[in-house]
């Protein structure tokens, strides 16, 4: 709904409600302010889930975007200590249809409202987000810039001046903003389990390596499923220092930003990691690196997959998964070199899903197989990853 506007002629601001989203052409939304009081500018995006918001809204992937909740309910069983996918949350701002109501849900412990206003989230409710996301649609992940001010003084011009002046995440690496500083180890938790909650896995048989580009604790969850441990570096970390570790296979993750800008310092690593015949499985960013690594090329895409209820098609089995996805980004299938694969491809544009390296233990997918939230259709990689890794260690030394 639109409301209606005065301006100040003394210094001639705009005054709305407590909250305004500007995108890059001038086009304004208003309504009410919530979260954090402030300003963002972003990438303005849309998700189509239904559950999991506290899941997406911690999910690294969206680093300087804003995002557009299709679903009109977001807030309504609160946040808790156990969803969130990473220690800190990244998204610049949120956009949502109703009011946050009371939280309806035994594991609640606060308020949405609050949960984002801790952590400095900018939010904006009462607009139609249906009408938002054909925007969207018709303009290709504009920029925009969202604001909540309880004065309701919105300077317009700045506003659209800061969405128009930012660069936008073509040529941005994010990947080194949100990675982890340094090593660390994963602390071996499971799957969440709706009567014990997250429990440790004491065996871990193998170890991996997971290359942190905006990793998601869920991907390490899953390893730990499958008695993984976890040897967490950052994106930057040499190839050298990976291999002196002795990994029995390597995880690239997922992160945001352009991955030809990631790829930089990001390809030399994964070639070299890929001469030396280690196991690898990428997710997301990570499938796009390796992507580049093998000679592909990667382009921006017009609106980018984001939701929980992508139907995938794997071209071996010829089943279809649905699967969860989150992307800006995709490998250009005119690139694919001859020795590369491809397994899964979408149904909905029938864009590039999957590869894998022919006569090499080496794939990786465009979606997330580990969810959180989503389905869990595709968890199986997981294990193909641990087939592959037991072929090269069952019996045989480390060439590395």
């Amino acid at each position: 709904m639109y409301l209606r506007q005065v301006i100040n002629k003394k210094n001639k601001s705009h005054i709305f409600s407590t909250g305004i989203l500007v995108f890059e052409d001038g086009t304004k939304f208003f309504g009410t302010g919530i979260g954090y009081e402030g300003f963002a500018v972003g990438e303005v995006c849309f998700n189509t889930s239904i559950t999991g918001y506290q899941e997406i809204l911690t999910d690294p992937s969206y680093s300087d975007q804003i995002i557009n909740f299709t679903f009109p309910h977001i807030g309504n069983v609160g946040t808790n200590i156990e969803d969130n996918e990473a220690d800190k949350a990244w998204v610049k701002g949120v956009i949502l249809n109703c009011d946050i109501t009371e939280p309806s849900n035994y594991r609640s412990i606060k308020k949405l409202n609050i949960w984002l206003k801790k952590r400095k989230i900018v939010g904006i409710v009462g607009l139609d987000t249906r009408v938002i996301t054909n925007y969207i649609r018709d303009k290709g992940a504009p920029k925009g810039t969202i604001q909540f001010l309880k004065s309701g003084n919105h300077n317009f011009k700045k506003l659209l001046n800061d969405a128009r002046s930012w660069n936008g995440l073509l040529g941005l690496d994010l990947a080194k903003k949100v990675t982890c500083k340094k090593l660390y180890k994963w602390k071996s938790l499971k799957s969440w389990d709706k009567k014990k909650g997250y429990v440790k896995n004491k065996k871990n048989k193998y170890k991996i390596v997971a290359i942190d580009y905006g990793i998601k604790k869920n991907q390490l969850r899953c390893f730990s499923d499958i008695d993984c441990g976890v040897t967490i570096v950052p994106a930057n970390f040499s190839a050298d220092k990976i291999i002196k570790l002795k990994p029995d296979g390597v995880f690239l993750s997922n992160g945001p930003g352009d991955p030809a800008a990631t790829g930089k310092y990001a390809i030399p690593i994964v070639r070299k990691l890929i001469e030396k015949k280690i196991p690898i499985f990428g997710i997301c960013l990570g499938h796009q690196i390796l992507s580049l690594a093998l000679g592909a090329k990667t382009k921006k895409m017009s609106l980018g997959h984001r939701g929980a209820n992508h139907p995938v098609k794997d071209l071996k089995t010829n089943k279809v998964e649905i699967t969860s996805q989150n992307h800006g980004f995709e490998v250009d299938s005119k690139s694919i070199p001859k020795n590369v694969e491809i397994t899964h491809k979408s149904l909905f544009d029938g864009s590039i899903e999957g590869i894998e390296v022919k006569s090499k233990k080496i794939f990786s997918v465009q979606y997330h197989p580990e969810a959180n939230p989503g389905p869990q259709d595709s968890k199986y990689l997981f294990g193909k990853f641990l087939k592959n890794i037991k072929s090269k260690t069952n019996g045989k030394k480390k060439r590395y």
